[in-house]
């Protein structure tokens, strides 16, 4: 996901929020004949999604059609949703960058996502199906107090999301603008108002339904744009994997270096730690995102919310082996000279490797895949944020707006409307962030959301399906612990200031020396929920929690 820029960076003459180059715009000199192409393509993808959203809305009649796409998906079409959900922009373009530019340590990144589906897998994706309606919350309220825990889980699920909202929409912005050639402010804040429209119009109109269909055609675009890609590179070295990794050695400059352990982690001792401390956020952060817990209510049976894990697991893992011939393959024949050249955190190894494959620049095989591939990348980002949107504004709509301040005293028409509004709302503050904030670290902000998710949302998950004591208090110290000392330790750490790669470079506050709070934050999480439950004066209720225990086990019961 999105936090591979974590361990990247940005650099001189490059957006800090993507990475992307801002002095050379991506291949877009040798793409300006070709423009009307890539114009074309994104045109046609918005077009298509946008009529199958309206399609989708058409279906949608009450709130579980609106939250959950009316519990009707199979387990393999939710396994693509999930998949589309997940792999989002720099699962393309970062860790294909991260390879081309590290090796062996650029890999570890597809490992640490793949490996995460199985936390996900054995720990949370059939409970959570069970026991909750649409949202993380209803897991929590089933057996503590309502309104507070409501309110708490909230409150993290739209932190998470924002943050990971912004980082996708400022991503957007820089993308679509460098490579439609439109790199003046007014251009950028255009393009990325376009977006957020578009996200809204997603969510508003079609609902899960919608969102989930966007996401199966994103995630068949990105296997099928990734594959091709894939095939070329292998055919240019006669499927011989040993000639392209020897290749991409010599050419990184590194030789036999490229392909061990170490070039970037592991050179001292607050790199293995940042390391650790990254991996653990990646691995535990999956299965407390928003965005992703929700789809496991899109299906009809705990049985097919496990099909939809392991489907996902398969398609997600088959494109994180694919990044091998995509990181390698950049390395091989486009050169780190070159990637570092265009973008020093290598962000745009992908697409300068489409177009060097297709032909090379000025080419028209270099530029039609150019275009595909940036259609893809701008596809990914769309499906993205649809899905991020639709959390945020199920949460505030279904835990703050419906149980906490009317307390039930709602109809679902009414509580429909709130989300679309909740919606929009949302979408304006993306638009207004990602226009006034181009110029912050996406790569932060993302690292930030995994890093809360694990420390807030995945401690008190866990607590609250399998630990008998814990009790409301404990629930409200995990959140609000893990959101606040994850949120405290980015702002200080060098990631924020202290170095030429940081968001504010010019002032020195970083006296937090890891880039990834997980280390410390998720701990802390963990620690805070059972501190507070031991401390609490409230006796757990026994009986629900044999009930909830009844229910996340076998599925009895639940809606």
């Amino acid at each position: 996901m999105t936090a591979v820029g974590s361990g990247l960076g940005s650099a001189a003459g490059t957006d800090p929020a993507t990475g992307l180059s801002l002095a050379q715009p991506l291949a877009a000199a040798a793409a300006s004949d070709h423009r009307t192409l890539i114009i074309t393509l994104f045109s046609v993808f918005v077009a298509a999604t946008l009529a199958i959203t309206v399609w989708a809305g058409r279906q949608t009649k009450d709130a579980t059609d609106f939250y959950a796409g009316g519990r009707s998906f199979t387990g393999f079409q939710n396994g693509l949703a999930i998949s589309g959900d997940y792999m989002s922009a720099a699962s393309f373009l970062g860790i294909a960058g991260a390879i081309a530019l590290f090796g062996y340590d650029g890999f570890l990144y597809s490992i640490g996502f793949l490996v995460a589906w199985l936390v996900a897998l054995l720990l949370v994706a059939e409970p959570l199906r069970n026991s909750g309606r649409f949202t993380m919350a209803d897991v929590l309220a089933y057996r503590l107090k309502q309104r507070p825990v409501r309110t708490a889980a909230g409150t993290s699920t739209i932190v998470v999301s924002i943050f990971y909202l912004l980082a996708q929409m400022v991503g957007a912005g820089a993308l679509v603008a460098l490579l439609l050639g439109a790199t003046g402010e007014g251009s950028r804040r255009w393009i990325i108002a376009l977006v957020g429209v578009v996200m809204v119009l997603y969510v508003t109109i079609g609902g899960m339904k919608g969102t989930t269909w966007v996401q199966i055609v994103k995630a068949v675009l990105l296997i099928a744009g990734t594959l091709l890609i894939t095939v070329l590179v292998l055919t240019k070295f006669n499927w011989n994997i040993s000639t392209l990794l020897g290749e991409a050695a010599k050419e990184s400059g590194k030789g036999r270096a490229f392909l061990e352990p170490g070039l970037q982690y592991g050179k001292d001792g607050t790199s293995k730690l940042n390391f650790i401390s990254l991996g653990i956020a990646l691995v535990l952060g999956t299965a407390g995102l928003p965005h992703i817990l929700i789809r496991f209510y899109t299906v009809p049976t705990a049985k097919a919310a496990r099909k939809s894990v392991n489907w996902a697991i398969g398609i997600i893992g088959a494109f994180y082996l694919m990044t091998i011939a995509l990181g390698f393959g950049a390395a091989a024949l486009v050169g780190s000279k070159k990637i570092i050249a265009s973008n020093e955190s290598g962000n745009t190894a992908a697409p300068l490797l489409a177009q060097e494959i297709g032909g090379g620049a000025g080419s028209t095989g270099g530029a039609i895949l150019l275009a595909v591939i940036s259609a893809v990348a701008f596809a990914t980002i769309l499906a993205v944020v649809a899905g991020l949107t639709l959390a945020s504004s199920a949460s505030f709509a279904h835990d703050l707006w419906a149980n906490v301040i009317r307390k039930g005293r709602t109809s679902e028409k009414e509580e429909i409307l709130t989300a679309k509004f909740a919606a929009v709302a949302i979408g304006a503050v993306s638009i207004a962030l990602g226009i006034f904030a181009h110029r912050l670290n996406a790569a932060a902000l993302v690292a930030l959301a995994f890093a809360v998710a694990a420390s807030a949302n995945l401690p008190t998950i866990l607590y609250s399906l399998f630990w008998k004591r814990f009790t409301t208090q404990g629930a409200l110290w995990s959140i609000y612990g893990g959101l606040i000392s994850s949120v405290t330790l980015v702002i200080f750490s060098p990631v924020l200031s202290g170095n030429e790669k940081a968001l504010f470079p010019s002032m020195d506050f970083d006296y937090f020396p890891l880039a990834n709070p997980g280390l410390v934050s998720i701990p802390l999480g963990f620690l805070l929920g059972w501190l507070g439950s031991l401390l609490s004066r409230e006796t757990p209720d026994a009986k629900k929690y044999a009930e909830l225990e009844v229910r996340s086990l076998t599925g009895f019961g639940a809606h």
